[in-house]
């Protein structure tokens, strides 16, 4: 089975787009398949493998039709796109259940704690954070009404919501969140990055938290999913293991089949008004295409992260839906590791960056040129997109240079490194996202170009993880959300913390940068004073490129004409449900 197609030029396109049709065609006899397939380095189940293949053909074929301005292209700065858009496209009214909303999603359910399982807890309105995030990140009441800080930043409390009562009828108490609250503070959970001295009950309502040093980012970490506050009666007898779900909510869960579905219904001992809607259901699909024919079928009202190409398809068709699209704070990037003699040198991670066309890959892969990154942030993170500094941008020539000026030279058409060993490298990537493949693939392209040869290799996302912590990673293409706590700041700071992280450097770290989030996430600094500090770090990261950046992200969601109030959330924090209403003019209520 050949690789997925590299997409380099449109030169390429004939030979490309013929494997690409290979690949189909050997798909469709998809029971000669083993049981798994070998791709690159990892082992991979046959059914991910047929996924994946299936995901990369497509967006293959898809990108090679409009390949004609791809590969060359010097990357411009990106202009602000609006934050939500709208637009109409057909859809044939589904057979769904009269008063259920229908939501279609690629996660799968991985378990009951918050740890694992909180963003659909908090997405869905099953149970509810201390602290909620306004659009622009600041904290505002959540399930605690109220709060405050002492003038030292130590000592924060939190008064929680009148009213306030769990799935299972009790109240909402101080005592009964404490449990929830120290079970967040177990690894991996962001909140075991505060430095907390003692989470403890003042009183019937008021949760008072002691921190051992100042640390201005703990509002954030409070508004994360992992610190969701369940019922007592969620918890076994240790206070850390989930039996069962019971949030405060205006929606109860009525049935959990781990890992697809998910159904829910409004509680009616919630203290906020009465909800529209009032059933819910939630189907995990991992194919992007299933997706999407599930949305141009009218199967789901809500159908969340379609792929480029029926993205395309659906504006193709106007009708009765409409598609929605919201710009995240996700980053396609590559992970370095630079500790790894080929890429411990800096230019030569720079000389990496200059070789990608990343306006060539937004647009023929992403079919959006302004989703080429040109740092970090996307322009819709004003805080700390630097709209000063140079954009990433392709330079061939400057690559070569700064090749040489590390000691490796040219011989017979490839690089030796300063040893004279000759150099080759491996990606990681894995299908989740299907667009990782064949942008791998595109990158696998791109090197040769410079004179390095790649290796892909599809695996699992935990491939990357495993290979930073056995050190064997050397490279990594991914997807960061920087905003899964709405603050950015400790997601940086454990990223480029001097241990680094799975989705983080690796091998790498720099006080000036260190320093900076530090500084960032004690807070007290004015407002001047942390603008710079998020400057600094923002410019060394630029600098130094222990992550490179490829691609920014939209979120597409294709939305039924049964509802209407659908809001798109950036954080991807709260559907936003008892929000939504039925239309009116529905046929199918």
């Amino acid at each position: 089975m050949p690789a997925n197609p590299a997409v380099t030029s449109a030169s390429d396109a004939g030979r490309a787009t013929a494997d690409a049709h290979r690949d189909a065609d050997a798909l469709r006899d998809a029971d000669a398949l083993p049981s798994s397939a070998t791709v690159g380095v990892s082992r991979i189940s046959r059914r991910q493998w047929i996924g994946a293949s299936l995901s990369s053909t497509a967006a293959a074929l898809a990108a090679l039709a409009s390949l004609t301005t791809f590969g060359g292209a010097r990357t411009a700065r990106a202009h602000t796109p609006p934050s939500v858009r709208a637009e109409r496209h057909e859809g044939a009214s589904g057979r769904l259940d009269p008063g259920v909303l229908e939501l279609a999603g690629p996660w799968e359910i991985g378990g009951l704690s918050p740890a694992q399982s909180g963003h659909f807890y908090l997405r869905l309105q099953v149970a509810e954070t201390l602290l909620d995030a306004a659009p622009d990140a600041s904290p505002r009441p959540g399930l605690a009404s109220a709060w405050s800080v002492s003038d030292d930043g130590l000592t924060w409390r939190f008064d929680l919501r009148p009213g306030a009562r769990f799935h299972d009828g009790s109240a909402v108490t101080a005592d009964a969140a404490l449990i929830s609250l120290r079970a967040a503070q177990i690894a991996p959970s962001l909140l075991s990055q505060a430095p907390i001295a003692s989470i403890e009950a003042a009183g019937a309502r008021t949760v008072v938290i002691q921190l051992a040093r100042p640390f201005a980012a703990l509002s954030s970490l409070l508004a994360h999913a992992s610190t969701v506050v369940l019922a007592p009666s969620s918890f076994e007898a240790d206070g850390r293991t989930v039996r069962r779900v019971l949030g405060s909510g205006p929606y109860r869960i009525s049935d959990l089949q781990p890992p697809q579905r998910l159904e829910t219904v409004w509680h009616d001992g919630h203290d906020g008004p009465r909800p529209a809607i009032t059933a819910v259901r939630y189907l995990s699909v991992g194919r992007a295409e299933t997706r999407a024919l599930m949305a141009a079928a009218g199967q789901a009202d809500l159908v969340f992260t379609l792929d480029p190409a029926s993205v395309a398809r659906l504006r193709r068709s106007p009708g009765r839906s409409r598609l929605m699209s919201v710009m995240l704070p996700r980053v396609m990037m590559l992970k370095l590791n630079a500790g790894h003699p080929w890429l411990r040198d800096r230019r030569v991670r720079q000389a990496l960056s200059l070789s990608i066309d990343r306006t060539g890959i937004a647009q023929a892969i992403l079919r959006e040129p302004a989703l080429a990154a040109t740092e970090l942030f996307p322009p819709t993170a004003p805080a700390w997109h630097m709209a000063t500094r140079d954009p990433l941008h392709r330079d061939l020539a400057l690559a070569r240079q700064l090749l040489s000026d590390a000691g490796w030279r040219r011989h017979e058409g490839r690089w030796l490194d300063a040893a004279g060993q000759p150099v080759s490298l491996t990606v990681r990537t894995f299908p989740d996202r299907p667009e990782l493949p064949i942008v791998a693939t595109a990158l696998q392209a791109q090197w040769r170009e410079l004179g390095i040869p790649v290796r892909v290799a599809v695996g699992n996302s935990g491939d990357i993880p495993l290979g930073h912590r056995d050190g064997s990673l050397q490279l990594g293409l991914l997807a960061r959300n920087y905003a899964t706590a709405p603050d950015p700041t400790p997601t940086l700071a454990a990223d480029f913390s001097p241990q680094g992280a799975d989705w983080g450097a690796m091998g790498w770290h720099d006080p000036r940068a260190g320093d900076a989030l530090a500084a960032l996430s004690r807070g007290g600094l004015s407002d001047e004073h942390a603008a710079q500090a998020r400057r600094q770090a923002m410019a060394v990261i630029q600098t130094e490129m222990p992550v490179i950046p490829v691609a920014w992200y939209r979120l597409h969601v294709a939305v039924s004409a049964r509802v209407e109030g659908v809001q798109l959330d950036p954080f991807e924090r709260n559907y936003r449900i008892d929000q939504m209403r039925w239309a009116r003019s529905s046929p199918t209520l």
